[in-house]
């Protein structure tokens, strides 16, 4: 009998890995790049010869296919895509392939901004109290290179709206909703609501058994709730007011009620994530250990020692008293805001790049509040100029990180913080975030 054939777009972490798990389950497997694919994910093609291109689409091949895996990347717009719908051939994301041949349970989180930190918080919470779980989705090594190798019980899921418009008939059996902002409206008709239903699909087709868990105090996704059929129990979090199930904050404390009897009360200060954003983040991570009966102490203990993601607010150096994070992982301008809200004033804000259609009002008042001087790092920061030229004295263009940071060095005196913290994608001077943050990073250690 003649093997189906599955064809993957995309040869990153999720196409590889969906590609190693197709061949696994007896498809003829066949992979599109239209793009370069890095090094190590060709020679692991070869190493299971498993047929790929790169540099086009063999549209003849592809629309062999009785299914197509497509990378997140890859916009619906994109004509490959227009091709393979008018066959009426259907496209998943690698997640939704993967949770086909696992019968692990998922706990899966979303949001504008912190589920790097929330999926990784929450992953070293429950592997500490010893369940058999792992790491995937936007993060680590992919989903379905996972399912083909490795036999989790569980898996902490990071959750993209891109991976989320791909995914039907998969469940979350815990779905986290963090908040929803402007983020990436060029893929969703620089519609919001378009956006906010996409953020949405975590709940579909959770049941009464599920558990849904998100921010009462987020104005967009109580908008989007009103307009969403959820079946699960819902687990509110909060900072502004007394949650009966869920979390709140209380004189500094976090209360997190799920099992009434026995309720996690933590002081902040106890927690390794500081900043307001990371409260609502370390709430989330606390209901879900909570919910799947993780013992206090072993919950207080794993909040206490978390140590953050590489390139999201990393204290680098300290240089004759000045301090430079690392926060190239801010691509939007909310997380902007959030690293501007966890440092202290007097910052040289390091800042720009590709633009997604960013709307810096909402940056305003922080902008004038705590930084002194911007350093634009990007080929295009007229936009940058134009929105702050009133809020700050000195607006600086670079054109690389180390010219950059020379430039921010000139400008901090003792006590300032110098942020990079950019507010856009990295792609038109770096390769990606990491690069950029790794760049930036070897250029305060030549200070």
């Amino acid at each position: 009998m003649e093997k189906q054939r599955i064809a993957i777009l995309g040869g990153g972490e999720s196409g590889v890995g969906a590609a190693m798990l197709a061949q696994k389950q007896g498809f003829d497997v066949f992979l599109s790049d239209f793009g370069t694919i890095p090094t190590q994910y060709k020679e692991k093609l070869q190493e299971l010869n498993i047929p790929f291109e790169e540099h086009t689409h063999s549209r003849a091949e592809i629309l062999k296919a009785v299914e197509v895996i497509k990378s997140p990347g890859i916009p619906d717009a994109a004509g490959i895509i227009k091709e393979i719908k008018a066959k009426q051939i259907p496209v998943v994301s690698e997640i939704e392939f993967a949770k086909r041949y696992t019968n692990a349970k998922t706990i899966c989180i979303t949001g504008s901004n912190g589920k790097t930190t929330t999926t990784m918080l929450t992953y070293h919470v429950l592997k500490n109290a010893g369940l058999n779980i792992g790491l995937a989705g936007n993060i680590g090594q992919s989903f379905a290179a996972q399912v083909a190798t490795s036999d989790f019980d569980w898996y902490v899921l990071e959750i993209s709206s891109f991976m989320l418009d791909d995914m039907y008939d998969f469940k979350a059996d815990i779905a986290v909703l963090l908040n929803i902002t402007p983020d990436h409206l060029d893929r969703y008709d620089y519609k919001l609501d378009n956006y906010a239903a996409s953020k949405m699909r975590i709940v579909q087709n959770q049941s009464s058994d599920d558990i849904f868990i998100y921010c009462a105090d987020d104005e967009e996704t109580l908008k989007a709730l009103k307009n969403a059929k959820v079946n699960s129990k819902k687990y509110p979090f909060s900072i502004r007011k007394k949650i009966e199930e869920g979390a709140y904050l209380e004189d500094n404390n976090i209360h997190i009620n799920i099992n009434l009897n026995d309720p996690l009360i933590m002081s902040i200060t106890e927690l390794a994530l500081q900043g307001k954003h990371n409260i609502y983040n370390s709430m989330a991570s606390g209901i879900v250990a909570k919910v799947l009966e993780i013992r206090n102490s072993s919950i207080r203990e794993s909040m206490g020692d978390f140590r953050n993601i590489e390139h999201r607010l990393e204290h680098v150096a300290k240089i004759s008293g000045v301090d430079y994070i690392n926060d190239s992982k801010a691509t939007n301008v909310n997380s902007t805001w959030y690293a501007l809200e966890s440092v202290g004033a007097d910052v040289i804000l390091i800042m720009g790049g590709v633009d997604k259609g960013n709307d810096y009002d909402m940056l305003k008042d922080m902008v004038r509040q705590k930084v002194k001087a911007i350093v634009c790092l990007g080929k295009d920061n007229k936009r940058i100029h134009e929105a702050f030229e009133d809020d700050v004295e000195i607006i600086v263009n670079t054109f690389s990180a180390h010219e950059a940071v020379q430039v921010a060095y000139h400008l901090a005196k003792k006590g300032n913080t110098v942020l990079l913290s950019p507010a856009c994608a990295s792609f038109d001077l770096f390769k990606n975030y990491e690069d950029r943050g790794n760049q930036f990073k070897a250029a305060v250690k030549e200070l």
